[in-house]
């Protein structure tokens, strides 16, 4: 009974795999030449089914920790695992989509099939501050009731939810999603907010009453109005809206 937590998480570590596997096989079609020299790039489908990986390894990171409560099954060793498995899951596999959008981003200039490696290197950032960021929090004792930086499924998460976005074509910022100095930047803050000791809210209840609960119930609410509205582009704007409102009552947050 007491491993069953271990075997949801073990579950987060598979899909974790299965994203990466489905981001790096984008299929025989990347890029259509045209005459002028340019390409018109198609986002690959399998990238998009790479990020709804990562949205299932959440859905099983959060009943993992939630079993455990449960069964109070809690262990030194789940905690361990957990965090191996969040790091492939909200740090490789989010990487790997950067990675793509990067090259992709590259393939529509002139010659941009031909670019370094150099410039794709920094979607590794990602992976590079979520292990920086899991390893912090299993040893940092401040952190049982508040976050101290972004959790990293909150970064992989956002960065999932930018196939998504592009493949359908919400409100038509498509083009800008796919911008390389756009991603660079997303690089940037989510590795920052990351490795941050900025307080941030945690979502999980220790009881449901509305007056130790207000921030969490509100932020709820407006993440639920928000699907309605802007569907998967509503997943940057939710986690956007938790850091600021972190930020903004972080003396109730810490």
């Amino acid at each position: 009974m007491k491993n069953i937590p271990n075997y949801f998480t073990l579950l987060n570590l598979v899909f974790g795999c299965l994203a990466i596997l489905f981001i790096l096989q984008t299929g025989e079609q990347i890029v259509i030449l045209q005459a002028d020299g340019y390409s018109q790039v198609n986002l690959p489908e399998k990238i998009t089914w790479g990020a709804l990986c990562i949205f299932a390894a959440a859905v099983v990171d959060f009943l993992d920790g939630f079993i455990a409560r449960l069964f109070n099954a809690a262990s030194a060793m789940g905690k361990q695992l957990d965090s191996l498995a969040d790091v492939v899951s909200f740090g490789v596999a989010p990487s790997m989509i950067i990675y793509q959008l990067l090259r992709i981003s590259f393939a529509q200039q002139q010659d941009g099939l031909d670019i370094s490696i150099i410039w794709l290197l920094p979607a590794f950032l990602i992976a590079c501050t979520a292990a920086w960021r899991l390893a912090k929090f299993n040893i940092d004792t401040e952190q049982e009731h508040t976050f101290r930086g972004l959790p990293s499924p909150a970064a992989g998460l956002f960065v999932a939810s930018l196939p998504l976005i592009i493949w359908y074509q919400y409100f038509g910022i498509q083009n800008y999603v796919i911008n390389k100095w756009v991603l660079y930047a997303v690089i940037i803050l989510l590795s920052y907010f990351m490795v941050s000791r900025l307080p941030m809210m945690s979502l999980k209840f220790h009881d449901f009453g509305w007056r130790n609960n207000q921030l969490r119930f509100l932020l709820i609410l407006a993440g639920v109005a928000a699907l309605v509205i802007l569907k998967w582009l509503a997943v940057p704007v939710i986690i956007v809206l938790y850091v600021i409102v972190s930020l903004a009552f972080k003396n109730r947050v810490a």
